[in-house]
């Protein structure tokens, strides 16, 4: 006999609202809008064919080298999560985040000096 996948719940029931019309009017989502993945790095969105791509940067440094801390706790972290930039050490909740869609985050690696393949 398969496993069963187990059910999650949806966003909209765990946020508090009564319909997913009201959570997407709330959020800003369209009914067009669909999610791809959802990685740390980069998340893709298509609507309509336009891509776009989350940049997290550092709000001291402006440098993108940034990660999640992994602390005890949630009780001892208020319950957000805490930041880390590895280039300059800064420690706090308050990440910049950033939407790009393709051209910028082309023209924006092209800025760092990164290589793309």
């Amino acid at each position: 006999m398969a496993k069963k996948a187990k059910v999650q719940t949806p966003a909209w029931i765990l946020e508090g609202y009564d319909s997913p019309a009201d959570y997407n009017k709330a959020k800003g989502i369209n009914k067009k809008e669909k999610k791809v993945g959802s990685g740390l790095g980069s998340s893709k969105t298509l609507n309509s064919g336009n891509k776009t791509f989350k940049i997290r940067e550092c709000p001291k440094c402006k440098s993108n080298d940034v990660g999640v801390v992994l602390s005890g706790s949630d009780s001892e972290t208020g319950g957000g999560k805490d930041w880390e930039c590895r280039k300059c050490k800064w420690k706090g909740k308050d990440i910049i985040e950033r939407d790009l869609t393709e051209n910028e985050l082309m023209k924006y690696l092209d800025k760092k000096g990164e290589k793309i393949a």
